[in-house]
């Protein structure tokens, strides 16, 4: 594919990294130096303004991708329709903007094709939804939800005194329609086998339907009681939708914000939730508003220094999990080495639709597990696709591949082999990055 990527910033320069060896990439940017750093991949660079309809013109007639992913979602938005006027009719160029203001759009992921726009993200609400969905399981540390809501994903990690430590995977007492897909154990991902052995401090990614999936939680970590206290640091976009998503529920929700405006609209906004105004970083605050007695500590501000500040600070004065944004992807595996339970970052989000659209038709939905490690991959498979009409024990999916469950007409279940797919089903597939391509051309 001929990919355009307006915006050569963290996320800009990501995408392009991701996807340089195996596209045409093309990278705009009108600052110097965000320019020299996309110099150093295999693409073409190009300083100037991307919605500049001259710049364009020279590059829009075999795209078959345009990414905005500045700083300003005005420009990414005005970007996306320009390419989407002057591209040719026969081309059916993509178009994909990230915003970061939600009254542009009022969930992670939506469609504005009347005005040019077939995919737009906002990679805030995003990162406010997946870490609601850790919450909904307190054992959890990462979750995803695919088929509309009908699978779950969750991540856990092995306490010392779960009853699974040194048990066979054959062994475990799991639902009919729930599989574990993974174990992540000291940096290596594991496709596991019947007579491997869980260990101690072992992260198990199980993928099952969604009503199955709270007995599950206490099967790998032990009873953890409900989320009933939570303290978010960082009143901005993130920390008020997380409020906001969470106010719904039986939560007790503080939240700390500097500003003082701020915390004034978010307290008109949502009544249930008490609103300080202050900084995550003063002790004496924290001990005051009961951080030791905290279910969930969440730092959402818009520094990653301060989150992580934040976050440890709580977790030494006796909060039971704290949770950080990182914004900088490298910072994620390095938060969670010093202490943090969870790092999420909001470009993730932005990366993953990205894949998604550079993969062609029939994927639904995609997941990085691990920062990169593997990959969860929802298809929609096709009655031209390869794995349609046989039964799955004939198909020839390469090492590294692991077909977890299926939804066929509503419903969700664990395929055994003899499992005829059909058109229209949609499969989840667990995969390491060796496999990506021949799973692909199974589905194509």
């Amino acid at each position: 594919m001929k990919i355009i990527i307006v915006g050569a910033g963290e996320v800009g320069f990501h995408i392009a990294s991701s996807l340089y060896l195996n596209n045409d990439v093309v990278v705009i940017d009108i600052d110097e130096d965000a320019c020299a750093r996309a110099d150093e991949l295999d693409v073409q660079v190009i300083q100037g303004n991307g919605a500049n309809v001259s710049i364009l013109e020279r590059l829009i007639n075999d795209a078959d991708l345009l990414v905005a992913v500045t700083g300003s979602d005005e420009l990414n938005i005005v970007t996306c329709t320009t390419a989407k006027l002057i591209s040719p009719l026969h081309k059916q160029l993509k178009t994909m903007a990230r915003v970061t203001n939600p009254d542009y759009i009022d969930r992670p992921v939506a469609t504005r094709t009347q005005v040019g726009i077939d995919v737009m993200i906002c990679p805030e609400l995003a990162l406010a939804s997946e870490v609601a969905e850790i919450l909904s399981m307190p054992s959890a540390i990462d979750a995803e939800v695919f088929a509309d809501g009908k699978v779950k994903m969750m991540e856990f990690v092995v306490s010392d005194e779960s009853d699974l430590v040194d048990k066979k995977m054959k062994d475990l007492d799991l639902s009919e329609c729930c599989i574990v897909s993974a174990l992540y154990r000291e940096s290596n991902i594991i496709i596991p086998h019947g007579d491997d052995v869980i260990h101690k401090g072992d992260h198990v990614v199980v993928i099952g339907k969604s009503d199955a999936m709270m007995d599950i939680g206490n099967l790998f970590a032990g009873h953890t009681d409900s989320v009933k206290r939570v303290l978010i640091i960082g009143g901005g976009t993130v920390g008020f939708y997380l409020a906001k998503l969470l106010e719904k529920s039986n939560t007790s929700i503080k939240i700390i914000e500097k500003n003082l405006d701020r915390c004034e609209s978010i307290a008109d906004l949502l009544p249930k939730v008490l609103v300080l105004k202050g900084n995550g970083t003063d002790i004496h605050l924290l001990k005051e508003e009961g951080v030791q007695d905290m279910d969930v500590v969440i730092s959402v501000t818009d520094s990653d220094e301060k989150n992580l500040l934040c976050a440890l600070l709580s977790k030494q004065l006796g909060a039971k999990k704290v949770i950080v944004r990182a914004d900088h992807l490298d910072y994620v595996p390095l938060f969670e080495l010093v202490g943090v339970d969870r790092a999420v970052s909001p470009r993730e989000a932005t990366i993953n639709e990205v894949l998604k659209l550079t993969m062609g038709t029939g994927i639904e939905a995609l997941t990085m597990i691990e920062g990169e490690k593997a990959e969860i991959i929802e298809y929609n498979a096709s009655s031209t696709s390869k794995v349609t009409g046989k039964p799955l024990k004939n198909v020839p999916f390469p090492e590294g591949a692991l077909v977890c469950m299926v939804v066929h007409k509503g419903d969700t279940f664990v395929p055994r082999g003899n499992y005829i797919i059909k058109e229209g089903d949609r499969v989840l597939v667990f995969l390491l990055p060796s496999a990506h391509q021949k799973v692909e051309r199974l589905f194509k």
